[in-house]
This record gives structure tokens, C-alpha cells and sequence, in this order.
């Protein structure tokens, strides 16, 4: 090579070696530009991370000083709250605003807790009690917001009666009037100190705690992954418009509406994203993978459908999380059966107020449902242990629970809903 440059520039030896020299000084320059960009960038991207890293630690900082506040600012039995706003959300639901009447702090709450309410409702000798979930986002401190549908009696059997509470929700509840709060509670919420990617799954009114997550997530500042599918018929029962359309606005948050029976007048695109009910095979098509925690809440047909979608899909049990009030359960695949030893012995629980002696059911997850199937009446609210509506009075035997109560219930009760017989029980019910 050192010949051919010679030859080159005529025979001058030192001028080739000078230009070989420049070579080499001018690679080596190459090689350190490119190990100080490579650095460069390496610690601009470290920074990033560094960065992302400590918004993380100092999101849940806040979070679990909010949890602390929860417990200062909480409070026992009921309180009593004003009505300042009802609105209509579109045909037959209703967001109501309600602040303390004594104009006390409000505590914050998880995104997807609810709200449970003691109604004074006419012609009832005794309060009804109802669960309804927070619609807003757990930042704000100034109003609490349930936004409720009137239920109405199921097409399949018009002869049941439509929803008691909601009906008076919807008729009776005005701006101005008093009502009987406890404190947000619940075990269905999104956890803000995990920034794992999640898909919320809503179906009609089942919106509601849906849009309490992805408001948390959007006022939180971090860049969590969302994505929000929401279910209904068409146009008239678009709830909550103007706030999806916010939640649209950011960059980390999908929001895809789909009308099963979309109006003739109602645009692709333009009203809503999908034509069809919210399944599996739509989150296949629209999600990048199955990575994701998956909450649900709307209709028991909904989410039972979701919910073997999502495990035939291969996503653990543990990313799949759903809330239901009254009978909208999700009934898990039974357990492979056992032997009558392992089972425990067979036991009785007879129902006193009904004249009702049956053999227990392992099968059910609880004496409520066990009870329900029997068509022996027990009033519900939350199924999740927290309002104590479902609270009936032990006359002989004991029981298991399932999970801890919220509040123990008072001596000589159970709480139907999270708690199973050990051995013969009788009920005063």
C-alpha cells in the first residue's frame, strides 16, 4: 500500500507516510467521536431511566401518603353528603356530585373503590342498602361522584321488578337533598405504585371504576401503558362521552368505544371505533400481546365470557381482575373433584325464617350464592365483605371465611358473602 501511495505522489516517501499517518490519526478520531456519541447517548438514556425510575418511587410515595391520609381523614358508620350536581350522562344514567354536609376533608380513595349508601326509600320499613362506584379520579378533593343507571326489569323476565335504588336515584335524588354515606372501600382497585401495562374491559354502566383507573393513571404524570374498551348498544347509551374523549387526548391511553348496534345515522370513526360487543378477539387484534393486567366490570354474561376468553388466551388468573355487585358474578371452572374425605364431611345448613333444611353445596363459593340458588332471600350489596348488608344471624354452628371482612361483623352474625359452613349451620334466614 505505502508503495502505491509512493508511487502516487512521485517517489516522495515522506509525504506518503505523512498521509498514511493522517489516516490512521483520522480513524482513530472516527472511533473516538463514535465512543463519545456511544457514551453520550448510553448516559443520556441511563438518565432516562434514572429519571423514569425515581417518578416511579416518588409516584408511590404519594400514593401510600395518600393511603395514610385515607385512614386520617376516614370514618366509621355513615356520613352524611349533599347532592350539589345530578346530571344526566345519556339515557336513563346519572352522575351525582356529592360533597360531606359537615365540609370536612374528604379522604382520598383508590381508583375502582366504591361508595355505599343507606336509602330511606318510601313505603319500606327498613333502609335499603346499595354499592355504587366512584366514576371520577381519585385526585380530586373537593367531590365525590357515583354515576348510576336505572335498572330495569331483564327483557327475558319483564315480570321482575326494575331496580329499586336506581329507580330512586333517577326519579327522587335532586340537587339539594341529604344522603347516607360510608366511606370508599373495596378490594377492586388499581394499584398506582406498579407501573405494568393494563387493558380495562367495561361494559355498559360497568364504565364506571374503568374510568376512575384511567383518569388515576392520566393525572398521575407517568407514562403507563392503557387501554380502555367500552361496550355498549349504540349512541343513546354512550355514557360518559366528554370524559373518554379527554382520556383520548393522551398519548398513553387507547380508548376504543364499541357499539354493538350502532344507529343508521351513527359514523364509524367518528361516534364509536368498532362494530361489535367487546371480546377477545378484538383485544388480540388491537393489543401488541397478552402482557397486560386485565380489569373488568359490567354484566355476569360479560365478564364470564371475557374472562374464559383471557385465560384460553393464556393470561394467569392473576392478571385478570373483575367487580360485580348483586349477581353479576364470574363463576370460576370448577376444581377437579375429590374424594368425600378430602371434601370434609357432608354438612346441613338449614335456613330457619325460610323452613328450608339442605345439604351443603362445596361446589358454591359461599353461602350467599348457596342461599340464592336455593331462592332463599338475603339482601346483598358489595359481595366483597364491606357493607355488611348481607349479614345474617348465626342460631347454631360456625363458619369459614374466605377472605377477611372489612369489619367484623357484630356477635353471633356471619357475612354471607365471603364466609362458607364448617359443619352444620342454621341461619335466621
Amino acid at each position: 500500500m505505502v508503495e502505491q501511495i509512493q508511487a502516487a505522489l512521485g517517489g516522495n516517501v515522506g509525504l506518503a507516510l505523512g498521509y498514511i499517518l493522517l489516516a490512521v490519526l483520522a480513524s482513530q478520531l472516527v472511533l473516538m467521536a463514535y465512543s463519545a456519541a456511544a457514551r453520550v447517548v448510553h448516559e443520556r438514556r441511563q438518565q432516562r431511566l434514572d429519571r423514569e425510575r425515581l417518578e416511579t418511587l416518588v409516584t408511590a410515595a404519594k400514593y401510600r401518603y395518600k393511603e395514610a391520609q385515607e385512614v386520617i381523614h376516614g370514618w366509621n358508620g355513615y356520613r352524611k353528603f349533599k347532592v350539589t350536581q345530578k346530571s344526566s350522562e345519556c339515557e336513563d344514567v346519572y352522575s351525582f356530585y356529592l360533597v360531606p354536609h359537615d365540609r370536612k376533608p374528604l379522604p382520598p380513595y383508590k381508583p375502582g373503590q366504591y361508595l355505599t349508601f343507606s336509602l330511606d326509600l318510601p313505603g319500606r320499613d327498613k333502609p335499603v342498602v346499595r354499592c355504587y362506584s366512584l366514576s371520577d379520579s381519585p385526585m380530586r378533593s373537593d367531590f365525590y361522584r357515583v354515576t348510576i343507571k336505572r335498572e330495569k326489569a331483564p327483557p327475558d323476565k319483564p315480570e321482575l321488578p326494575p331496580g329499586l335504588a336506581s329507580g330512586f336515584f333517577s326519579d327522587h335524588v335532586q340537587e339539594g337533598d341529604i344522603l347516607n354515606v360510608k366511606a370508599p372501600a373495596g378490594h377492586f382497585y388499581l394499584d398506582m405504585t406498579k407501573t405494568t401495562p393494563i387493558c380495562l374491559l367495561a361494559g355498559g354502566v360497568g364504565l364506571t371504576p374503568m374510568l376512575s383507573m384511567a383518569k388515576a393513571v392520566a393525572e398521575s404524570g407517568l407514562r403507563r401503558d392503557v387501554w380502555l374498551f367500552f361496550g355498549c348498544r349504540s349512541g343513546p347509551e354512550h355514557m360518559l362521552r366528554e370524559d373518554l374523549l379527554k382520556l383520548s387526548a393522551y398519548e398513553n391511553i387507547r380508548v376504543v368505544v364499541c357499539y354493538s348496534r350502532p344507529g343508521k345515522s351513527e359514523v364509524k370513526g367518528q361516534d364509536y371505533h368498532h362494530e361489535g360487543r367487546v371480546t377477545v378477539d378484538l383485544l388480540k387484534e388491537k393489543l401488541p400481546s397478552n402482557n397486560y393486567e386485565f380489569f373488568m366490570c359490567g354484566n355476569g354474561a360479560f365478564m364470564k365470557t371475557l374472562n374464559d376468553g383471557l385465560e384460553a388466551w393464556g393470561v394467569p388468573e392473576k392478571d385478570i381482575h373483575y367487580e360485580a355487585f348483586g349477581p353479576a358474578t364470574v363463576k370460576k371452572k370448577a376444581a377437579p373433584a375429590v374424594s368425600a374425605v378430602a371434601a370434609g364431611p357432608a354438612c346441613k345448613v338449614i335456613f330457619a325464617k325460610s323452613g328450608k333444611e339442605l345439604e351443603w353445596n362445596p361446589a358454591q363459593a359461599n353461602l350467599l350464592d348457596f342461599a340464592l340458588e336455593q331462592g332463599v332471600r338475603i339482601e346483598s350489596g358489595c359481595r366483597a365483605g364491606s357493607c355488611g348488608v348481607c349479614s345474617v344471624a348465626i342460631k347454631s354452628g360456625g363458619v369459614d371465611y374466605v377472605k377477611a371482612p372489612d369489619a367484623a361483623p357484630e356477635g353471633g352474625s356471619c357475612l354471607t358473602c365471603i364466609c362458607r359452613p364448617k359443619g352444620d349451620l342454621v341461619l335466621d334466614a
